[in-house]
């Protein structure tokens, strides 16, 4: 945990790169619930038309007996987990995202547990105060099954850097 939840009046933030340890696993609680509800927005503001989401009779048929919650909900679901404990006001930008896999269904009222293993770290070349976090996301659900997974490269800001929104991330009102 870092130091500055211990302080009171202390702005939530998730970790700077000097915090990250590889290695480290997070496991991201509490878990989400797929509903019926959240794969058909979702599926529609992303205008994915994909009958295996939306339309229950067609996927009756399928191999799978039943609808599907949409891939991209797990995934954005499964990296949004993850943010309040890693990347809260630290990040700088996300750079990639490899090997995504999905290697069971997630059905409407399955729960989506999140970790995160921390899988590289290193100062970026020509960005001073920032650093470079290769991360890999898990997900489960609630019977421990593999769901999803994706390995994703975050570049962050470093704790000593000076100004910017890292300095501002970790002050309290009285400091600033």
């Amino acid at each position: 945990m870092n130091d500055d939840s211990e302080r009171p009046g202390a702005i939530q933030r998730g970790l700077y790169f000097d915090e990250f340890d590889v290695g480290a696993r997070y496991l991201h609680r509490p878990g989400r619930t797929a509903t019926e509800t959240d794969n058909v927005l979702f599926s529609a503001l992303t205008m994915n038309s994909q009958p295996l989401h939306l339309d229950a009779a067609w996927a009756a048929d399928s191999p799978f007996g039943e609808r599907l919650v949409n891939s991209m909900w797990t995934l954005a679901t499964m990296v949004g987990a993850s943010v309040s404990q890693l990347t809260l006001g630290t990040l700088v930008a996300q750079l990639a995202m490899t090997d995504i896999t999905f290697p069971a269904p997630l059905r409407h009222g399955d729960t989506l547990y999140t970790e995160t293993e921390i899988l590289d770290t290193r100062r970026s070349a020509s960005r001073p105060g920032q650093g470079i976090v290769t991360m890999r996301h898990t997900g489960r659900n609630q019977d421990g099954v593999v769901v999803a997974s994706a390995t994703r490269v975050a570049l962050m800001w470093c704790r000593d850097a000076v100004g910017g929104t890292a300095s501002a991330a970790s002050e309290t009102p009285e400091e600033v």
